[in-house]
């Protein structure tokens, strides 16, 4: 039995009339802390000001092929931009098409051209079937719902584990629905959970039969080099597996620098076989002429400057990895052995999951809201927004600074408790 839950109900009442004493402390105190997004701090944005003069003092605005990046042309990226990300996901460079400067807009891009057009020349597109549906591993990333949901596409919800979706589950409706035209997948540091998929998942990802010829896994590799310690997690190679499963088109990936460099001013990439990149440039060629490739050739020689992005990415690990202990400090010293909460301790990416007890995460980010504390909205990391057991919140450590982060915690840890005495007197 828990803490709280051996207490009697009289001191369960005690012990939330001294909470509610704290609370009504940090209301009177006026605090403003917001931590609803995944952004990076201003010291970690400083790291990257050399982007805005690399180019000048060099001089040269020429590509290694001698384009001129200021002029039209190139519209799948310049070479170096395509050896940098080839470099960074292990991927040939005749698979990339480089981007502007977000990976969900290349996402988005995938979505509406298999509605308008299908995803290869000889499929349907998506607009003229009765119904397509997506898997979504949850908790997950709330953009790629929203892109679901704006398209009308139907979400099943896919239990996650600490090696990735629940595959006899994706296994089953992939099996038996045509419907089912993609999952998504968050697969290294999962977003919120900090999961790295598994060996065998990734194979079995690979391998799965399909009832849907036009099946596709939406592969968002945001946090590849997102670590925070020296032992960062290892992720199997999803293309090789494909490769070697017979299902060459089956995976799109994406990448980018928003939380590299600067997150509203990077580059991205999206990855997929040849013939999937071919037969995307034939439509993204009546799109554009190429996206910003003086942002592109300025990256590439920006981390030729600071010594590699391994280098740069140390340097951002060193300002967030503090802040990601303080995180687990508070909850440990706060919440351990009552019983109420649970909560991941990822080896990288951008997010901490927090599990409440079921029933309580929309309680708790209000209390945490009313005390100055913003927090993701609870639901989020589900389809429609609909956490089924309410308990699941996200957590956001990287914008605050630690002092900051250590009383919104304080606040935080408090709503829990509240919330989860307010949850046991009502049974």
């Amino acid at each position: 039995m828990s803490e709280l839950q051996s207490l009697t109900a009289t001191e369960l009442k005690e012990r939330e009339n001294i909470l509610r004493e704290k609370y009504a402390k940090f209301q009177s105190e006026n605090i403003n802390l917001d931590m609803s997004r995944g952004k990076p701090a201003p010291e970690q944005l400083d790291l990257s000001l050399g982007l805005l003069s690399v180019l000048p003092e060099t001089g040269a605005f020429k590509d290694r092929n001698g384009t001129d990046v200021r002029n039209y042309g190139q519209l799948d990226g310049i070479p170096e931009a395509k050896t940098l990300f080839g470099d960074l996901l292990g991927v040939s460079e005749d698979n990339i098409f480089i981007g502007g400067n977000s990976s969900l807009s290349l996402m988005y891009d995938t979505i509406a051209r298999a509605m308008l057009y299908g995803v290869a020349e000889d499929e349907v597109p998506w607009m003229k079937l009765p119904k397509v549906k997506f898997l979504c591993p949850s908790p997950g990333y709330d953009r790629h719902f929203a892109i679901c949901e704006l398209f009308q596409i139907e979400m099943i919800p896919i239990e996650m584990t600490p090696t990735g979706p629940n595959m006899d589950q994706v296994e089953q409706y992939v099996n038996n629905d045509d419907a089912i035209k993609g999952i998504w997948c968050v697969p290294k540091y999962s977003n919120p959970e900090g999961h790295t998929y598994s060996e065998d998942v990734v194979e079995r990802l690979a391998n799965m039969e399909t009832k849907a010829t036009d099946f596709r896994i939406f592969w968002d590799n945001a946090y590849v080099i997102h670590h925070l310690t020296d032992t960062p997690d290892e992720l199997a190679d999803i293309f090789a597996a494909s490769d070697r499963a017979n299902n060459p088109n089956r995976v799109y990936m994406y990448a980018s620098t928003s939380k590299v460099t600067f997150p509203g001013a990077g580059i991205s990439a999206f990855v997929s076989s040849e013939e999937n990149i071919a037969f995307a440039k034939k439509q993204l060629s009546v799109q554009t002429i190429g996206a910003d490739k003086l942002n592109q050739l300025r990256h590439v020689r920006f981390f030729e400057q600071v010594g590699g992005i391994e280098k740069l990415m140390e340097q951002h690990a060193a300002i967030i990895k503090p802040k990601f202990d303080q995180v687990a400090q508070s909850l440990d010293q706060a919440l351990s052995g009552k019983g109420i909460a649970s909560w991941s301790n990822p080896n990288g990416g951008y997010f901490i999951s927090l599990d409440t007890i079921d029933g309580c995460a929309k309680r708790v980010v209000l209390l945490a809201k009313e005390a100055g504390v913003t927090l993701t909205g609870a639901g989020a990391t589900f389809p429609y927004g609909h956490d089924p057991k309410d308990r699941n919140i996200r957590i956001a450590p990287t914008f605050p600074s630690v002092d900051e982060l250590k009383q919104a915690m304080e606040i935080l840890c408090l709503c829990i408790e509240l919330a989860a005495i307010e949850e046991l007197q009502r049974h």
